[in-house]
């Protein structure tokens, strides 16, 4: 399981190897507070709850990375880690529960902002293992 940025001129371009589709989505979760604050920086000290869905894989993706950047930049919330579950019942849903403290820009490092996700050059390929890239607009 990892996780790597391709090269792009403005944005962020990630794509993450993995074992199995909730392995995939951690990844990504670790991607996209990695690109925005020092995530071994971050104290359990408190948790927030939040879900993501999708009618496919594409859109719970989308939704996974939509919910990620609002708790971390919106809320203002520094993720340590994040335990989930996805669903698949007429498309997809993830429970999820942010395990972390309030952002401290100083204390946890704050990189860059990301502004949302997006579906160009999204890819999800599910063969010996898990396969996806995606795009985030910073």
């Amino acid at each position: 399981m990892s996780y790597k940025f391709l090269d792009h001129a403005t944005d962020a371009f990630v794509e993450v190897t993995a074992k199995d589709l909730k392995e995939a989505f951690a990844v990504t979760a670790d991607a996209v507070i990695n690109i925005t604050i020092d995530q071994d920086k971050v104290q359990e000290s408190d948790q927030k709850e939040f879900s993501a869905q999708g009618k496919d894989l594409r859109y719970l993706l989308f939704s996974w990375l939509e919910e990620i950047t609002f708790v971390l930049i919106t809320e203002g919330f520094a993720i340590r880690r994040i335990e989930f579950d996805i669903i698949e019942n007429n498309g997809y849903s993830i429970n999820a529960k942010a395990f972390g403290e309030t952002l401290d820009l100083k204390k946890h490092n704050f990189k860059v902002e990301i502004k949302a996700p997006t579906f160009y050059e999204m890819e999800i390929k599910q063969n010996d293992g898990v396969f996806m890239r995606f795009l985030l607009d910073l």
